[in-house]
């Protein structure tokens, strides 16, 4: 039977004056996705350290930080020493992505690349044997409840083959736009862990909405594995 599709639920669309009781409602999710924005970088700013602490200290969650700022060789300890589980920093913005990445390691965290829309996989092709996890931005990044960019499931699937071809595994998370819509196509395309954020906390059951969307999810990744 196929594993499950995880569904990493992005706290930029719930409430912040009420989060503890929003990261409770979801207590059935398998990351918590965390979306750091500069303000540079990205045409949004959104939160820091404290919100990570915060998330920290509400829930047992893994917390899954997505660092989209100009500096992430400077930043990236801020948010390790938070609490973060796993960083992800953008390949756009990381001049020595190598060493960034060697590093969030070696603090006992997990790494990850993320690459923006207009990205190619291929200039992973030398660092995707050292990552725990492929980020695919399936929108523009810098603001939640965009829709979905079609032309990423292609992408999805080459970056796939080109795990296989070098023999390794990360997760592959798919950020923007994601819900049970498109959980199917997505879990059969390759991805194995889903970011949604307003598909998750702008629905009634937050809870329910996680689940539906794993299980369209693990659908899809079983019946491209049959």
């Amino acid at each position: 039977m196929s594993a499950s599709i995880q569904i990493s639920p992005s706290i930029l669309s719930a409430d912040m004056a009420n989060l503890a009781r929003d990261l409770t409602r979801i207590s059935n999710a398998d990351l918590i996705h965390v979306d750091v924005m500069d303000g540079h970088f990205v045409p949004n700013l959104s939160y820091g350290t404290a919100i990570v602490k915060a998330c920290k200290s509400a829930t047992d969650i893994p917390l899954d930080v997505h660092l989209m700022v100009s500096n992430p060789d400077d930043t990236v300890d801020w948010y390790i020493d938070a609490g973060a589980d796993l960083v992800t920093v953008h390949y756009e913005a990381s001049t020595h992505l190598h060493r960034t990445v060697s590093h969030i390691k070696s603090r006992g965290c997990k790494a990850g690349v993320v690459l923006n829309p207009a990205t190619p996989v291929d200039v992973l092709e030398d660092i995707l044997d050292e990552l725990d996890m492929v980020l695919l931005m399936s929108v523009n990044p810098g603001f939640g409840g965009q829709k979905f960019i079609p032309r990423t499931l292609d992408k999805l699937r080459r970056l796939r083959a080109m795990c296989v071809e070098h023999g390794v595994d990360p997760l592959i998370e798919i950020d923007g736009g994601v819900g049970a819509g498109n959980a199917g196509e997505l879990g059969a395309a390759g991805a194995t862990v889903l970011v949604a954020g307003s598909a998750v906390f702008g629905a009634e059951d937050p809870a329910q909405a996680v689940e539906d969307i794993r299980q369209a999810g693990t659908r899809g990744r079983a019946s491209k594995e049959a």
